[in-house]
């Protein structure tokens, strides 16, 4: 019995040093069981991101064909479209396209195609005349010059200097002589003292425009009046030319199309009364400009000095804050006789510049030239067409090189 026990003993002891004996390769094989199995999965995702990976791919490239295709399929539809188009339809659509709209200098070259034709074209011709530069020369541009209206002493002047310059600098080809003349007009008409710009600071300003019946004063009025609002600065205007018939409801439909205040009294009314109120709205509006339009009647001298004065103490006592512009508008078309009505409003009124209307339809632009050499007043605004905005800013290099272009 103890016999057996022991044998029982022994065998089961024998038994659990094999099983310690056995577990750790047990564990090993169990383990290396497990990778296997981690990397099968492992394996298996790999292989399906690839898959996906490539299916992805391939719906990529299907759909960017399929849009090539459909851009294609649309580019010939488009070609085929224009080869139906016929060349009368192709005209038709020209036509009806909105033109391009023009620079301040594309226009001024535009307003003075006259002026161009008939003072470059001819200085050209003379040039090109001459094999060498000499007396008979000059005297050839003295008279194209004259015949421009730039006016006899400003032509003799310009041709006095221009053969100072050809004897300083030896020039012999007649070629030089132009871009001479051009230099010497822009030096001529920048003496010192002659200012082009308005002067509007400080603000409130008020601009005076006189000028005789017929010149452009109410259309140089609404169209300066566009251009300073188009400046952000607010504009009144009083309708001081109570005498002609009409220019009243003129004006205001000119201020109606700007857009910008209108004062007037009834037609016949005192011109300075009507100054006066424009000066009270103007203050109460706390306007940027007042631009007020006084009577064109040139009967005589006298009358003209009596009527304006009376404006200018209005201004003077109502207003004596603000800066003041005496704009006179002459019409270019009327050449020398322009010159001779600046003469006059010189003489009765401190005019502080001029403003030179029709210039696109006459090829007397020489007058320009004129004004600011002869007389000492500074070309201030030109007008070079019809439009609203076609009242420009006077700039001298612009003027010469659109005249000599």
């Amino acid at each position: 019995m103890f016999k057996w026990l022991n044998w029982k003993k022994k065998d089961k002891k024998n038994e659990e040093e094999v099983i310690e004996k056995d577990l750790p390769i047990v564990e090993e094989e169990l383990k290396e069981e497990i990778d296997e199995d981690i990397m099968e999965e492992e394996l298996e995702g790999e292989i399906l991101e690839e898959e996906l990976e490539e299916e992805i791919v391939e719906e990529e490239y299907e759909y960017e064909e399929s849009i090539i295709e459909k851009e294609n399929d649309e580019a010939y539809d488009f070609i085929e479209e224009l080869e139906e188009v016929k060349e009368t339809d192709i005209e038709e659509i020209i036509e009806e396209a909105p033109p391009k709209k023009k620079g301040f200098f594309e226009k001024l070259k535009d307003g003075l195609t006259k002026t161009r034709k008939d003072m470059t074209d001819k200085i050209d011709s003379i040039l090109k005349s001459y094999a060498k530069i000499d007396d008979e020369l000059f005297d050839e541009l003295e008279e194209v010059l004259v015949t421009a209206d730039v006016g006899v002493n400003t032509t003799m002047k310009l041709i006095d200097r221009l053969k100072d310059r050809v004897r300083e600098e030896k020039t012999t080809n007649p070629d030089e002589i132009k871009d001479l003349l051009k230099e010497e007009i822009k030096e001529i008409m920048k003496e010192p003292g002659v200012g082009n710009e308005i002067v509007l600071d400080p603000s409130p300003a008020v601009i005076l425009v006189v000028g005789v019946n017929g010149v452009g004063k109410t259309t140089t009025i609404g169209k300066l009046s566009h251009n300073l609002k188009k400046q952000g600065k607010k504009v009144l205007i009083a309708a001081g030319d109570t005498f002609r018939a009409a220019a009243i409801e003129q004006l205001e439909e000119w201020s109606n199309r700007a857009g910008v205040d209108f004062i007037a009294h009834s037609e016949g009314a005192d011109p300075a009364a009507v100054i006066y109120d424009g000066i009270q709205a103007a203050k109460a509006r706390k306007c940027d400009v007042l631009i007020c339009d006084t009577a064109g009647r040139l009967h005589n001298k006298s009358n003209l000095m009596n009527e304006l004065n009376k404006i200018f103490r209005v201004v003077e006592r109502e207003y004596g804050e603000a800066t003041k512009e005496i704009l006179l508008v002459l019409d270019a078309t009327t050449g020398q006789n322009g010159i001779n009505q600046a003469k006059v409003f010189k003489e009765v009124a401190k005019i502080t510049g001029v403003a030179l209307t029709k210039l696109d339809g006459t090829a007397k632009g020489g007058v320009v030239i004129a004004l600011q050499s002869e007389l000492g007043l500074p070309v201030k605004l030109i007008g070079v067409g019809e439009g609203i905005e076609d009242l420009q800013e006077f700039k001298v290099d612009d003027f010469v090189d659109a005249i000599f272009s």
